[in-house]
């Protein structure tokens, strides 16, 4: 790395040869305005608004100073008045885009625009690209992309369609300078604050800090099939055999290691899903598609990311507005990271010399993967599969599915027990009638690995609150 000699605004100043001028600038206490960059992010100047005069060998022209390098010799004006007068007139504009929006209208105040001359719209969407890029860069899971071209251009998910890849971690709401993406529809960002509101609203017990609310805690082994105590199992087949539920969506074992999400309603099918999977699977389609059969009373089956999802339909009003008479339990499970198939069949293979597809089943416990196969266990530290961890899956704070009505995981029971965690009176009347045998939990050993989960997560999101905050 070099140093380099430019003059901003008059000032001779030094910097770093791989910075940027917007970044020089800032170094040097020189505050240019900014509505598409985060530090974190690749800079692509989308909303042109850090627009700033270069020259260099008598040549003038106009940059956006959040992708251009510095350079040996380069003067930079970043308030000329031209420059002054191109942010009043992109402002201008963004305000009649986004009247509504109040950080669009302060800074529209600060360049002397007040009243657009320009026809008003109602979007609340600046195209500034953060939510995409953080979801893309970031995360890893790229649930939404710029769509349509021209006037028409937009950001949605995948063919504006409910997203199959969203897990409600709320990055882009957090980069989001305006309200746009808690307006959208098709993805599910949830903020720390609309987690609160929700179990404030809909759950009731004590909170706790790492295992959220609970209203009843308890050692579960059901009588009959199902990984660990079948708690699961259990619960959807007698709710489905008492009919307080018309069916459940859960999600089965496929080829190729790999799983799909089902509609079940009878106790063949609730069987045939036992067995946790350790993938992640969209379920989203598969509870519109049950609603849209007529089916209203329904059990969800998920992991937390996917127990968010269908919370953030609830609060924004999708499934209350199209699905008024829906009733729908969430049974959340346990879960600390989820599995990319293909490259943990590649890793299991190489390690074992064994096909995971052949294993009657895999479990995690005590910080070991295990894989059955008859009578032989192999196993390795959950540890040594970082490297095949889905995308998105260290943004995750919630390891207990504090969102769901009732939680199920096998950390903090004997040896043939579930966990179970209620959360809600309507996961309270889900268990009504149940056949199982109760135990005590061991309640720190959740807490520990909650908040093992919740720490990794926070250090994540760190790289992005220090650059807002920036």
């Amino acid at each position: 790395m070099a140093k380099v000699m430019l003059r901003i605004d008059g000032r001779d100043l030094e910097a770093d040869d791989d910075k940027t001028l917007l970044e020089a600038a800032k170094d040097a206490g020189i505050i240019i305005p900014t509505l598409c960059h985060h530090p974190a992010l690749t800079p692509i100047g989308a909303c042109r608004l850090c627009s700033v005069e270069i020259e260099r060998n008598s040549r003038i022209k106009v940059v956006t100073s959040c992708n251009y390098p510095v350079e040996a010799g380069l003067v930079v004006k970043t308030s000329s008045p031209e420059i002054f007068s191109l942010r009043s007139m992109i402002l201008e504009l963004l305000l009649a885009r986004s009247p509504g929006e109040a950080r669009i209208a302060a800074l529209a105040k600060e360049y002397g625009v007040s009243t657009p001359r320009f026809k008003l719209a109602d979007e609340s969407c600046i195209l500034c690209g953060l939510c995409t890029r953080v979801c893309q860069e970031l995360v890893g899971v790229s649930a939404m992309s710029p769509i349509l071209r021209g006037v028409e251009r937009a950001v949605d998910a995948a063919y504006r369609d409910f997203s199959e890849d969203c897990m409600a971690c709320g990055a882009c709401a957090l980069v989001c300078p305006t309200a746009a993406i808690r307006e959208m529809e098709h993805i599910y960002p949830l903020t720390p604050e609309e987690t609160e509101e929700i179990e404030s609203r809909l759950l009731s017990g004590e909170i706790d800090e790492d295992m959220g609310v609970c209203a009843d805690v308890f050692g579960c082994r059901g009588h009959g099939e199902g990984q660990d105590g079948g708690a699961v199992t259990t619960i959807l087949a007698s709710a489905i055999e008492m009919g307080s539920i018309d069916a459940a969506v859960v999600v089965m074992p496929g080829d190729d290691y790999r799983a799909y999400a089902a509609i079940v309603d009878d106790h063949d099918g609730v069987m045939a899903s036992a067995g946790t999977k350790y993938v992640r699977v969209p379920l989203i389609p598969k509870l519109l598609l049950a609603l849209g059969s007529g089916k209203r009373r329904i059990a969800v089956v998920g992991t937390p990311c996917q127990i968010r999802s269908v919370r953030r339909l609830q609060a924004g009003g999708y499934l209350g507005g199209t699905f008024p008479d829906a009733e729908i339990v969430l049974v959340g499970l346990f879960c600390f990271e989820s599995f990319d198939p293909a490259r943990l069949k590649r890793h299991i293979r190489d390690a074992f010399s064994i096909d995971l597809d052949e294993a009657e089943r895999v479990q995690i416990a005590k910080g070991r993967f295990s894989i059955f196969i008859g009578d032989e266990v192999r196993s390795c530290k959950v540890s040594d599969l970082d490297g095949d961890i889905s995308e998105g899956c260290l943004f995750c704070a919630d390891f207990v599915s504090r969102l769901a009505d009732i939680s199920v995981g096998s950390v903090g029971s004997p040896e043939g027990y579930s966990t179970v965690i209620v959360r809600s009176d309507r996961g309270r009347r889900l268990l009504e009638g149940m056949d199982c045998s109760r135990e005590r939990v061991d309640e720190g050993e959740i807490r520990k690995l909650s908040a093992i989960k919740r720490r990794r997560a926070e250090k994540r999101f760190k790289e992005i609150i220090d650059g807002l905050e920036g």
